[in-house]
């Protein structure tokens, strides 16, 4: 018993520090970037696309690195599911009714729905090759160039809070703690990785599964915190732009970093129906939202029964032990 809550509390402290760790790394290289003179757009559209995913990206070569690919995919699949369902659903019923364009949500969830497709063709094998995972990471460059053109007030906003940015100490102050907070989510991942591998030995629970359900939640936290701060200021288009796109970035460079450096094998009867869950409730998800152009209270109970109908479709009708 003190073995399991030990392990739970370090399951809990990892989450805790890497989230608090990427906040700061992704904050201060932003302004050792911007006081290096690069360009605030470039730097506006790495924040959009990868700066609350820094979690995931680690936990992903660590994972991987220590020969647990499962990991790696449960926490990035996870991911998805839980920032378009279940933050999807709490946004509504947190801030209020969120507006939608159209045209940008369609472009967006064309391009999470097909960055699963392709996940689901590779982990159907069992395994991701060296040269999936390669190109999976590669794609994001598309991506990202459909996601600045769908999504340009998000990363105008961002490059306009770039730009006012006065770094108050020195470029070696803010390369240390940029450093510190990378290091800060190197701990914290690995601390993440070996928890969950214990806990499931233990409690002779997948880690896959661990991954997909319990880290997913804790790393998408990020997300959750980042939306709703842009919502309380108006800037739906910013908050709906960063859980999309963050998505988009869990179903390629997430994924496919570790793999890429350590390719590994993966369960493909539970990643093939997670995936599979994932595409059906992310399509319902931009259908849904596309239609109406907004997402209010009565949408986000549906997303968040979409949630959490995942353990029901996990457990029950894949007969999972």
């Amino acid at each position: 018993m003190v073995e399991i809550l030990l392990a739970i509390l370090i399951l809990i402290s990892g989450i805790a520090i890497i989230i608090y760790s990427s906040l700061k790394a992704v904050k201060h290289s932003a302004i050792l970037a911007a006081a290096l003179g690069i360009s605030p757009l470039i730097i506006g559209i790495t924040l959009v696309s990868i700066g609350t995913d820094i979690s995931e990206i680690f936990n992903s070569i660590i994972s991987c690195a220590l020969g647990h690919g499962d990991i790696d995919v449960g926490d990035s699949v996870g991911s998805d599911l839980t920032q378009l369902t279940l933050v999807f659903g709490l946004l509504p019923l947190i801030t209020g009714i969120i507006y939608v364009n159209r045209k940008d949500i369609i472009i967006l969830g064309a391009c999470e729905i097909l960055s699963l497709i392709v996940i689901f063709s590779i982990v159907e094998k069992g395994y991701i090759t060296r040269l999936n995972a390669i190109l999976m990471v590669g794609s994001l460059g598309i991506y990202i160039w459909l996601i600045y053109n769908a999504n340009k007030e998000s990363i105008l906003q961002r490059v306009e809070m770039i730009e006012k940015i006065e770094a108050p100490k020195s470029k070696k102050f803010h390369l240390l703690i940029a450093l510190l907070g990378f290091g800060g989510v190197t701990i914290a991942s690995f601390m993440i990785v070996e928890s969950v591998i214990f806990i499931s030995s233990l409690l002779s629970i997948h880690e896959y599964i661990i991954s997909f359900f319990i880290v997913a939640v804790g790393t998408s936290l990020p997300e959750l915190a980042v939306d709703i701060n842009a919502l309380r200021m108006g800037h739906h288009s910013i908050a709906i732009g960063d859980i999309v796109g963050s998505c988009i970035v869990d179903s390629t460079l997430s994924i496919g970093i570790g793999q890429a450096l350590f390719p590994q094998e993966v369960t493909a009867a539970l990643a093939v129906p997670t995936v599979l869950y994932t595409l059906i409730a992310s399509f319902i998800v931009f259908i849904l939202v596309a239609t109406r152009q907004k997402i209010d209270k009565k949408a986000g109970l549906v997303f968040i029964t979409l949630y959490f109908l995942s353990y029901v479709f996990l457990f029950s009708f894949l007969g999972y032990t």
